[in-house]
């Protein structure tokens, strides 16, 4: 989608038009772009274009505003640059996720949060299979180590592995201390862990696109916890959305299927020292981890865009 738009709307001319004359403009040469009938009125849905669950942002500024209503962690943005000459110069497409991590100013919280609650065992299994929309894409155990995989890549029939062979690889890593970087590095000790669990699943490499999972290859997201509250951000694990990657042999994956590798922590004299680990499917996860309740978020965000995201 965005190579496509790129192509057909950069060097469109709005010229002075008042915002939302320009706005109709943009999302009429969408339509056409996509090939869509152009209705007589653009209806105030959510989001605007059903069919390809995205939302159109046209920025002259590095702030970026969205007005009465969250992020949507599933849902796709379209942000679209102007120049200073009123000409369209770049169009990129994200994330809601990829969204919530350019914000730094606190205007963002965290809209779900869950309590770890540790108990007898030091690891544990919570779910003991994977989702049932997820295990028919399991055609063959996955043969590791992967070489020539990177952990980021998008997943594909008979390279995922089990939720069991999953727990059996990782549970080894509770014992393993790393050193500490500081309670303001809390992303960097998340990134020590990261590259423990691609090393343990067999990965050759260690990579971090910055996006949800944070094993894409293996549909897994790993959290690091050194306090009972494990912050999800804008996503509900239990959520029945569908994912933004591609479908598995024609089956789309949603962000229930994902499965949360739980890390808890003991920082003692200069070292994080893993102690217990968790394993469960996002279906599961409130059954094992109570959700906090309460809406946090505002209800008008302001997201300050770097100065090279276009680039």
């Amino acid at each position: 989608m965005e190579l496509l738009l790129n192509e057909e709307l950069s060097g469109l001319e709005l010229g002075s038009l008042p915002i939302r004359t320009r706005s109709k403009v943009v999302k009429t040469k969408i339509c056409e772009v996509l090939g869509y009938p152009v209705p007589s009125s653009f209806k105030k849905t959510k989001p605007r274009f059903l069919g390809q669950n995205f939302d159109t942002y046209t920025q002259k500024s590095n702030n970026l505003q969205i007005w009465n209503e969250d992020i949507s962690s599933y849902r796709r943005y379209v942000l679209i640059r102007v120049s200073t000459e009123n000409i369209i110069t770049k169009v990129k497409v994200v994330t809601g996720d990829m969204l919530a991590s350019l914000d730094n100013t606190g205007t963002l919280t965290q809209k779900y949060q869950a309590r770890l609650i540790l108990k007898n065992e030091i690891v544990e299994l919570v779910s003991e299979s994977n989702t049932q929309n997820l295990d028919p894409v399991m055609v063959a155990e996955a043969k590791t180590p992967y070489y020539t995989t990177n952990p980021t890549d998008y997943p594909t029939a008979g390279t995922l592995l089990s939720i069991e062979t999953i727990f059996e690889k990782l549970k080894a890593i509770v014992g393993n201390s790393f050193p500490d970087l500081g309670s303001d590095q809390e992303r960097n000790r998340g990134a020590e862990l990261h590259r423990l669990v691609c090393q343990h699943l067999g990965y050759s490499n260690y990579k971090d696109d910055g996006r949800f999972p944070d094993v894409k290859h293996q549909l897994l997201e790993v959290k690091l916890q050194t306090s009972p509250t494990i912050d999800l951000g804008l996503f509900s694990p239990d959520s029945k959305d569908v994912l933004d990657i591609p479908a598995i042999n024609g089956r789309q994956i949603r962000h229930c299927d994902v499965r949360y590798a739980i890390f808890f922590a003991e920082i003692i004299e200069g070292m994080v020292r893993i102690t217990h680990f968790f394993l469960t499917t996002g279906e599961d996860f409130f059954k094992r981890f109570p959700q906090f309740q309460g809406k946090v978020l505002n209800s008008k965000l302001q997201i300050p865009l770097k100065k090279d995201f276009f680039d």
